[in-house]
């Protein structure tokens, strides 16, 4: 592998390393940087390149010190390009909520701007009306050790140049869903929140009113429900068996799971 690591040494670093505290020297991990960039892009383009994804990829955790998952992801800066073309012209800012084996695994869309101020998932009045739909308060929602919350994003999209949401990334997911659901394990709940993962999670093309409808399918291990944006208030007038039906199933579910 002596040519791939000296391919990686060329590389502009996405990923930095950390130092290890007092320690003087740099240690590899500061050479050869994980490059995400080059694992969504250059490894599709060209082949060549492929021994050196496959070098820093097999010796990450070697390389960078034990760097965890969660770190690797809250220093990813794949999408920072893309971000400053956005109307909002945002730098990346991972919002990342999990620890290995929850109990309840909440899976949204993408942070929202306010969530992206903030650094913590939901802070908003989506989270507010999420948190009432479950029936649990902030400080249950909150508990990373029981409550992970993987959105299909991790990043704030931004506005495109009419005030409008941009949908999550896909490269985000190609890029950190497989290890991510991997490092969660088999989860005992899992809210399907939205139509992005409904499609990913559920594999379905039908749309969020079908695959809502159709709840009990998946019960009592996955629960799909809408969005708790305010966008969505008429649907749920519109759909009164949501709250009627399957949010007490939902809540005593969440109950048992929690407890």
């Amino acid at each position: 592998m002596a040519s791939a690591h000296q391919a990686a040494q060329n590389r502009e670093p996405l990923f930095r390393s950390k130092r290890r505290k007092g320690g003087g020297g740099h240690f590899e991990g500061d050479i050869c940087w994980v490059t995400v960039f080059h694992i969504s892009k250059n490894i599709e383009m060209n082949e060549s390149r492929k021994s050196y994804f496959e070098y820093c990829r097999n010796n990450f955790m070697r390389l960078s010190g034990g760097m965890s998952l969660r770190q690797e992801i809250q220093g990813c800066q794949i999408c920072a390009e893309r971000f400053a073309a956005t109307a909002t012209g945002h730098s990346p800012r991972p919002v990342v909520w999990f620890e290995r084996k929850p109990k309840l695994l909440i899976v949204g869309q993408a942070p929202g701007a306010r969530v992206h101020e903030s650094g913590r998932p939901f802070t908003d009045p989506s989270g507010d009306r999420l948190r009432d739909w479950m029936g649990v308060d902030e400080a249950v929602f909150y508990d990373i050790s029981r409550v992970a919350i993987v959105p299909m994003a991790f990043c704030f999209p931004g506005y495109n140049a009419a005030g409008s949401d941009l949908p999550p990334p896909p490269i985000c997911a190609k890029t950190w869903r497989g290890r991510v659901m991997d490092a969660l394990g088999d989860v005992p709940l899992t809210l399907i929140v939205g139509g992005y993962a409904q499609r990913w999670h559920l594999g379905t093309k039908a749309g969020v009113t079908d695959t809502v409808k159709g709840w009990s399918d998946h019960a009592p291990k996955v629960f799909p429900l809408p969005h708790p944006s305010w966008r969505n208030t008429a649907w749920i007038k519109k759909n009164p068996w949501f709250e009627t039906e399957l949010l007490p199933v939902l809540q005593t579910r969440i109950k048992e799971v929690l407890t």
